[in-house]
């Protein structure tokens, strides 16, 4: 397996996660979809969000998989007074990754990121590893850690 942008920065900073691959249906790159194909249960799987806040720029969100993202609570979170998803058709030109395959780890740039205060219930967590296909199961500590990140309640 060729290694991703987000597996060789955790792999130079000797950070230990796993990879899980899985067959990609690209009419369904949803999280109940991954769930499915790689058997790892739906409330461990976190997906990507980027959004813009009026005050801090682009901001990520990591949430879990079946749950919604907050607005009010990652706006507050991020020091801002409204926040709000970016344009799919940017996606790639400001993190470097397409949908479905966004990793929280080694975008173009450091944005802030926030990860759900639910992910302290878990040992490890799966996010995606930088393309379609590709999940890294890793500690929410490290991943709070290579992210410089803060844990927030920012899902319902």
């Amino acid at each position: 397996m060729k290694k991703t942008n987000a597996m060789r920065i955790l792999d130079s900073k000797k950070i230990n996660y796993s990879v899980r691959e899985y067959e990609v249906d690209e009419n369904n790159l949803g999280a109940v979809a991954v769930a499915a194909k790689t058997g790892v249960d739906l409330d461990k799987i976190y997906k990507t969000l980027v959004l813009t806040g009026d005050r801090s720029g682009y901001i990520v969100a990591c949430i879990p998989g079946a749950a919604e993202l907050n607005l009010k609570a990652l706006a507050k979170a991020s020091g801002n007074k409204r926040v709000e998803m970016i344009p799919m058709k940017d996606l790639e030109k400001i993190t470097g990754y397409i949908r479905g395959g966004c990793s929280p780890v080694g975008m173009k740039k450091g944005y802030p990121t926030y990860l759900d205060m639910s992910a302290r219930e878990h040992e490890r967590i799966v996010v995606s590893g930088g393309r379609r296909g590709v999940q890294i199961e890793i500690s929410p500590e490290d991943l709070i850690k290579i992210c410089r990140g803060s844990l927030a309640e920012i899902s319902f």
